[in-house]
């Protein structure tokens, strides 16, 4: 697949807190340009703020993102379908259908959205190895973040004040870079069955089972 054009790291930013002392009240300092680093800056600010309120992950992260002009927007998109992309894997697959229950392909796209909400060590330790989401606790939530597809089309829309969605958008400019979540990209690894999947993540089974 084709990669977005990243710029080098930028030195992590402070976070200014206001007069105010309660977590929602820290504001993000945006770096100048959006690349890998930036990303999961921006990814890791969210989640430890909202922390495990999916509502206001969106809000602060779609805040912060707002910070930025429309042409770093879209790199934050680029970014994002990278790592969607790059969690399309069939031992991840596995651990959503332990988690969850099931599988399909609109859950399994948003259960990759959910564990780029975690952030940035809790991501790639499950790419690296799924059975390390028996660590986090899942009690109570379903492990899926779909608004996490539409926060920078919405933070592009309030930048532009443009409207309807055309090849303009970040959406738009991700596919002409061969990044698109939705085309028929193939899954890494090997599939499995079910009764694979007590030794396939021994640990991730015997928390769910």
């Amino acid at each position: 697949m084709l990669a977005c054009l990243l710029s080098s790291c930028e030195p992590a930013k402070s976070v200014k807190q206001t007069s105010s002392t309660s977590s929602s009240s820290l504001e993000y300092q945006a770096a100048t340009k959006m690349d890998k680093q930036e990303f999961w800056r921006l990814i890791d600010f969210a989640h430890q703020q909202a922390n495990g309120d999916e509502q206001l992950f969106e809000n602060l992260l779609g805040k912060s993102l707002g910070q930025y002009p429309p042409e770093e927007i879209i790199e934050f998109e680029c970014l994002l379908e990278q790592q969607i992309l790059a969690a399309n894997d069939f031992k991840v697959m596995a651990a959503q259908k332990i988690i969850e229950g099931s599988v399909t392909d609109d859950s399994y796209l948003y259960f990759r959205c959910w564990l780029i909400s975690q952030g940035k060590n809790v991501f790639e330790e499950a790419i690296r190895n799924p059975d390390s989401l028996s660590n986090i606790d899942t009690e109570g939530t379903v492990a899926e973040f779909e608004p996490l597809l539409y926060v920078a089309t919405q933070a592009y829309r309030n930048k532009t004040g443009k409207k309807e969605e055309d090849e303009s958008f970040p959406r738009g400019v991700a596919s002409k870079r061969g990044l698109n979540y939705d085309s028929a990209i193939e899954t890494k690894g090997q599939d499995w069955t079910e009764e694979q999947l007590p030794t396939l993540l021994p640990k991730l089974w015997a928390k769910y089972n």
